[in-house]
């Protein structure tokens, strides 16, 4: 089987997630967001990991076969980019991310959508009902071909 190290970025509310969920959920891929290690919520929420502990997780996801990581940050996570197979940069226009932005604050206030634990290992595709990924139009530049593959 082949072996894929993806790493995804683009601003918040660029889609990075979903596309996330989906090739985790196309390739059987774990995938990790970049957040549930910068951010240690368990402690208090805004609250930062400190360095070491956070280099170590992130040593621990790298050392795996496959992996899928999302997210932007750079200077502690350099070795993601050069250890990655493939590197997606999601763009979409401002008023599209702002207002998923939005929409997602909106439905957090409203209890609709909860704020997701901080987990050092974070579940693949968490409340997925399918495993089949659903191709939305937003990707069909960036990601199509390899969700069809």
């Amino acid at each position: 089987m082949m072996k894929l190290k993806i790493h995804i970025i683009g601003d918040s509310g660029s889609g990075k997630t979903y596309l996330a969920k989906a090739l985790s959920a196309k390739y059987g891929i774990p995938r990790h967001d970049l957040d549930d290690l910068q951010w240690d919520n368990a402690r208090g929420y805004g609250s930062k990991r400190p360095r070491e502990e956070r280099r170590q997780l992130l040593d621990e996801i790298l050392k795996e076969p496959d992996w899928i990581i999302e997210g932007v940050y750079y200077t502690w996570c350099r070795q993601c980019f050069e250890d990655a197979d493939r590197i997606y940069l999601l763009s979409v226009p401002r008023y599209k991310y702002r207002c998923r932005i939005l929409r997602r604050f909106v439905r957090r206030k409203l209890g609709v959508e909860k704020r997701r634990p901080s987990s050092p290992s974070p579940p693949s595709c968490v409340g997925r009902t399918s495993t089949k990924p659903r191709i939305c139009p937003r990707y069909k530049n960036s990601s199509r071909s390899i969700l069809r593959k």
